[in-house]
C-alpha cells in the first residue's frame, strides 16, 4: 500500500509521497514514488505513482527514455499539461497490455494511479489524477486536494483545513500531518516521506524535502498533533443526557 497527496492553491502546488511498498512481520520495502521531470525556468512536472510497482517503474522508465533519445513527444516537448496527463496514461496502457496476460495468470493486479502536478510557461499550475485506464480529472478551487493509495486516515484534517486560499507553507504542515496520521493508522504507509513545495510562476522547486524514518521533525509533529488533539478532546462540552436530544436536520449542520 502506498499514500501520496498533491494540493492546489492560489499560490502554488504541494507534492507529498510515502516510500514504502511493502510491510509484513518480517519484510518492509521501500521504493521512491514521487518523481521530478521539471525544466527550471520552463515548466515544473512532478509525478506521484501508486499501485502496481513494476508497472510504474516500467512507465517511468519510459518517460525518462523518451527525454533521453529524444521522441517527438515527451513531458518536455507537450503544450499542455493535460497533454502530459494524457501521455502519461498512454504509457501506463502500454504496459499493462505488454504484461497483462501473465501477471493475471497468477493472479496479480496490473491497476495503478498517479498524480500529476506541474506548470507550463504561460499556463496556470494544475494538478491531475491519472487512472490505470489512462483517462484523468483535475483539481479545482472547489476541490484543492487529490490524494491515492491508502485515503481515508489522512483525508480529515485536509477536509477540515485546506481551501483553495491556503498558504503553500500551511499546506505542506498539513500534507505531512496526513501522511503521518495514516502512517500511526496504518503499518503500510511509512517513511522515508518526500515532500515538494512549488511556487507559482516560478518555474523551478522551492523546496524538495525527504524525512527518513526518526527524523526529528516528524517525531515534533507527531507528538504536538497528538497532544493538542487530546487538549481539544477534553475542552469538549461533556454530553447532557438529560436534555431532549431531538432537533430539526438544519440546526444540526449550522457551522
Amino acid at each position: 500500500m502506498t499514500y501520496c497527496l498533491g494540493i492546489i492553491t492560489k499560490h502554488g502546488l504541494v507534492m507529498a509521497a510515502d516510500s514504502r511498498t511493502n510491510a509484513g512481520v518480517d519484510y518492509v520495502s521501500t521504493y521512491q514514488k514521487l518523481f521530478d521531470f521539471s525544466q527550471p525556468g520552463e515548466r515544473v512536472i512532478l509525478l506521484c505513482t501508486a499501485g502496481n510497482l513494476s508497472v510504474t517503474q516500467g512507465a517511468i522508465a519510459q518517460m525518462h527514455r523518451d527525454i533521453r533519445i529524444p521522441e517527438e513527444a515527451n513531458l518536455h516537448t507537450l503544450p499542455t499539461l493535460y497533454d502530459v496527463a494524457r501521455y502519461i496514461g498512454a504509457k501506463i496502457r502500454q504496459i499493462q497490455e505488454q504484461d497483462r496476460v501473465w501477471l493475471k495468470q497468477d493472479g496479480i493486479d496490473v491497476q495503478c494511479t498517479l498524480l500529476l502536478g506541474g506548470q507550463i510557461q504561460g499556463q496556470p499550475p494544475e494538478l491531475y489524477m491519472i487512472y490505470s485506464q489512462g483517462n484523468c480529472i483535475h483539481a479545482t478551487s472547489e476541490t484543492p486536494f487529490m490524494q491515492v493509495g491508502e485515503t481515508k486516515y489522512g483525508k480529515p484534517i485536509l477536509d477540515r483545513i485546506l481551501d483553495f486560499n491556503t498558504t503553500l507553507e500551511a499546506a505542506a504542515k498539513c500534507a505531512l500531518l496526513s501522511i503521518d496520521s495514516t502512517m500511526k493508522s496504518n503499518i503500510s504507509v511509512g517513511p522515508p516521506i518526500n515532500l515538494v513545495v512549488y511556487e507559482k510562476d516560478s518555474f523551478k522547486v522551492q523546496h524538495d524535502l525527504r524525512l527518513r524514518l526518526g527524523a526529528p521533525y516528524l517525531t515534533k509533529i507527531r507528538k504536538q498533533w497528538e497532544t493538542s488533539l487530546r487538549e481539544a478532546f477534553e475542552r469538549m462540552p461533556d454530553i447532557d443526557w438529560e436534555r431532549d436530544t431531538g432537533g430539526n436536520v438544519e440546526e444540526f449542520l449550522d457551522p
